[in-house]
């Protein structure tokens, strides 16, 4: 090639190879400062993108984790709280097996064992409706936990304390009746309440036999009444109801109202008498209002169940808090598995991600290497060619 003073062909050349190779000691630099081999989208735009992916769905499946071990708390808390249960049941069991040894027992020890029943199936509502977890009540028959165990919409799993509206309470559980006192069950009719989802919206009403107005007759017939009303999930005792100073059918049926309007929060008219009985009208299911809604204005009526029935209804209740139990200790089993396969899908994606993202540190610093010799190579050759035209200064001066 000929001298040239107007252009330095070989500066040129030398001056971008330095550049070509300043620019990849730039980006090595980059990547073994940050750990990262993909810092920018121009580095890697498709690896860029299943990155990006893979970190959402590991993220994701992280949080569905938390999710999951939240729901095993849940679990962990009910079951607590039906285990005290449980106990309860076994204590009024034991306690409607004393009470039906008739051969020794008269009415006042029988009262007697009646009274700790009494609070016993008090405790059993009690715990039921204050057994919460983060403020949400799990053993009133209410709680339907749905749980996100997934990183992906649909992959959820389900549960279910108790049966809709009939949580494990005394009522839920069969056990209101329980009376070792051998008091009398009024007959009962209920019709249930009707929703706005289901036609015209009509109160349930509830019929209990007897005679109320008859006089001579009614003032016994109210005394007697007995069992426990249920309603828009609270209870009524009739037999608690104090009669004191009434002498007319109007003062005793106002006194049945009155106590039912503390104790169920309804009107002080809902209850209505007549020689052929007595008639019960709840609240009026509102506008919009659910099949749900309805069942809960629909009131049940439960009666005294005598010494020699109270066992076979705690047997009962018994198999039904150790079913849920059951259903819980497997629903918590399977949150366990949740969380192991989680957590491996967790780890098996990030390496995936790590693969495609982060920096090969040896590789990158054997190339590091490379391109810082290559720089210092560049930058001698570049000062040689440089100095290419003092060849041709001498060939002029001479």
């Amino acid at each position: 090639m000929g001298l040239s003073i107007a252009t330095n062909m070989s500066a040129l050349t030398a001056y971008h190879a330095l550049g070509r190779t300043s620019g990849s000691m730039d980006r090595s630099l980059e990547r073994l400062s940050s750990g990262y081999r993909i810092n920018r989208a121009a580095d890697d735009a498709a690896g860029l993108g299943i990155s990006e992916g893979l970190r959402s769905q590991a993220r994701g499946m992280s949080q569905a984790i938390r999710n999951a071990q939240d729901g095993i708390s849940v679990v962990q808390t009910a079951d607590g709280g039906l285990q005290e249960t449980g106990s309860i049941l076994r204590r009024m069991r034991d306690l409607a097996v004393q009470g039906a040894n008739d051969g020794v027992l008269d009415d006042d020890a029988k009262a007697n064992i009646q009274k700790e029943l009494g609070q016993l199936k008090a405790e059993l509502t009690q715990l039921a409706h204050t057994s919460k977890w983060n403020g949400t009540s799990l053993l009133d028959g209410t709680y339907q936990g749905t749980f996100q165990v997934g990183a992906n919409a649909g992959e959820t799993v389900t549960i279910s304390i108790g049966d809709p509206y009939h949580g494990m309470d005394a009522a839920g559980l069969g056990v209101s009746s329980v009376d070792v006192t051998g008091k009398v069950t009024v007959p009962s009719t209920v019709v249930p309440a009707v929703s706005d989802d289901s036609g015209t919206p009509a109160a349930a009403t509830m019929d209990l036999g007897g005679d109320y107005t008859t006089a001579g007759v009614y003032p016994a017939t109210f005394k007697a009444l007995d069992g426990t009303i249920e309603y828009n999930g609270k209870t009524f005792d009739l037999g608690t109801v104090d009669y004191t100073g009434a002498t007319t059918a109007t003062e005793y049926l106002t006194a049945l109202n009155n106590a039912a309007a503390a104790a169920l929060g309804v009107s002080s008219s809902s209850f209505t008498g007549s020689a052929g009985g007595l008639h019960f009208t709840g609240d009026v299911p509102a506008t919009g209002s659910t099949d749900a809604d309805a069942a809960l204005l629909t009131p049940s009526y439960t009666g005294k169940s005598g010494a020699s029935a109270a066992i076979p209804l705690i047997d009962k209740a018994i198999r039904l808090v150790s079913a849920v139990r059951a259903d819980l200790g497997a629903f918590q089993n399977r949150l366990d598995h949740t969380v192991k396969r989680l957590s491996v899908a967790v780890e098996n994606t990030d390496a995936s991600d790590t693969r495609i993202r982060d920096t090969d540190m040896a590789s990158e610093m054997a190339g590091f290497s490379k391109t810082q010799i290559l720089t210092q190579a560049g930058s001698a050759m570049l000062s040689q060619a440089t100095q290419a035209p003092n060849a041709i200064l001498k060939l002029l001066s001479g």
